[in-house]
């Protein structure tokens, strides 16, 4: 079949017309499905792209049947489905649509190095969150992209891992390329990709003349966890060579590790020196602000309303993943893509968060930090007081009783210790604790309506 632009639009606006009539949920198909395209129809195979990953992986599994009978049907011809997010597709724009259709093997010929580098075009200035922690790492990011010329080099910029310092990396390269750098001249590559190459290269040459001719073309460097190349001998003084003649030629080189120079070990002594003449700069543990924007960002990029999570939840993910954004960012996912897709829902409340993102991260210790809440809301329910009350210092016969029950529970069911439950009940010491788990534990032996209560809170608790 003919595959002009507007035939392949009308195909797949016919297509998305019957698969919105059988989803029957407006935004699971919003989502998913909305910002979809027909990219490319070769012979017998259909490409489908999408902007999202998530997008990807549910059209590719949950709704695959659907798609390719519904093609199949419109079009009264079997074809091949295939689906590729829009950075998939930049990845291999340079690579004929021959490969990609038939997913041959290009990994034999070595007359290109790097052919698979590129800056991800998603990882820019404008989504990159700042805070105390990153934010003169962002502002030495922002200054060498404007400026051509080199006033320091090169950037060094180091944290733990996790914290942002390739997002830093793609962003410097996206301003480059926006202010009219060809990409070409732009390497955005990882020390292992470097150690990759050259060791192709040493297998196949004498000597490193050619790989160096290729740096010659690289206008600006940009080289993530430079860390992998200590213990490397001929790669490192491949390295040196390449480094040293950009510098050299004021051309601007940016570099990352998950340590500073002086802490840098296996690497040789002349490298390291040379790091350290540049601009060292460190992306710290991200506060809780940073995480928090960072969680409002990526949950609006994904189509949620930021308003419809659980103010706790949005705290807890905030306080318990600062150390790694990767990690932060694996846990929006999932929530989202488990609320969204799995159970439809419209907020998401501490019940739906303690399900979807239970086990990340230290399993029962999510677990319980999660279910704190839950409890002292179901005990607060019970007895028709607020929450606030139960943690708070009224002590009326009702509330006492909940707050105590409420404590007993805890203490029962998640083992934690008496100084974390006082702290939850507006800072109470670990005694006047122990003494309310004990009045329950006592009254439990002979109260049959206690004993009903404990009951029927245990399965609010675990329902």
């Amino acid at each position: 079949m003919a595959t002009s632009i507007s035939e392949k639009t009308r195909l797949w606006e016919r297509a998305l017309k019957v698969i919105e009539g059988k989803i029957n949920e407006k935004k699971t198909f919003d989502y998913f499905f909305a910002s979809s395209y027909i990219y490319e129809i070769k012979g017998s195979t259909i490409i489908i792209v999408t902007p999202e990953t998530v997008a990807k992986t549910v059209m590719s599994t949950k709704y695959f049947n659907l798609i390719e009978s519904t093609i199949s049907d419109l079009t009264e011809e079997k074809y091949e489905i295939l689906i590729y997010t829009e950075d998939e597709i930049a990845a291999e724009k340079e690579k004929s649509l021959e490969r990609i259709v038939n997913n041959q093997d290009d990994s034999s010929t070595n007359s290109v190095f790097f052919k698979d580098a590129r800056v991800k075009d998603n990882l820019t200035f404008d989504n990159y969150v700042v805070g105390a922690s990153n934010k003169e790492a962002q502002q030495a990011a922002l200054f060498v992209a404007t400026h051509k010329e080199a006033t320091f080099n090169p950037l060094f910029i180091y944290s733990h891992p996790g914290l942002g310092k390739t997002h830093l990396l793609c962003a410097i390269g996206n301003q480059v390329i926006k202010s009219g750098v060809p990409a070409s001249k732009i390497l955005y590559i990882t020390a292992s990709d470097f150690v990759e190459e050259a060791i192709k290269f040493f297998k196949a040459e004498s000597d490193g003349q050619s790989l160096r001719d290729y740096f010659k073309n690289v206008e600006l460097l940009l080289l993530d966890d430079v860390q992998f190349l200590a213990g490397k001998v001929k790669t490192e003084e491949m390295f040196f060579y390449i480094y040293q003649d950009m510098v050299n030629k004021g051309k601007r080189v940016v570099l990352t590790s998950d340590r500073q120079p002086s802490e840098l070990k296996g690497l040789e002594d002349r490298l390291v020196s040379r790091f350290k003449q540049g601009l060292t700069v460190e992306i710290h543990d991200a506060d809780k602000d940073i995480c928090v924007g960072i969680i409002k960002q990526q949950v609006q990029e994904r189509g949620f309303d930021y308003n419809k999570i659980d103010p706790r939840v949005i705290e807890f993910l905030a306080n318990n993943f600062s150390k790694d954004v990767r990690e932060l960012t694996g846990a929006i996912n999932r929530l989202i893509f488990l609320a969204v897709d799995t159970n439809h829902v419209d907020y998401i409340s501490v019940d739906i968060a303690i399900e979807v993102i239970g086990t990340l991260k230290g399993g029962n210790v999510v677990l319980n930090q999660l279910t704190e809440q839950k409890i002292i809301e179901a005990v607060a329910d019970y007895y028709n007081v607020t929450p606030a009350e139960i943690t708070g210092k009224v002590r009326t016969e009702q509330i006492v009783l909940a707050r105590h029950i409420a404590m007993y529970l805890m203490r029962k069911h998640l083992d934690i210790p008496l100084k974390r439950i006082g702290d939850l009940f507006g800072g109470r010491d670990h005694t006047t604790v122990m003494s309310g788990i004990s009045k329950v534990e006592k009254e439990l032996k002979t109260n049959k309506q206690l004993q009903q209560a404990i009951e029927e809170l245990e399965t609010l608790i675990h329902g």
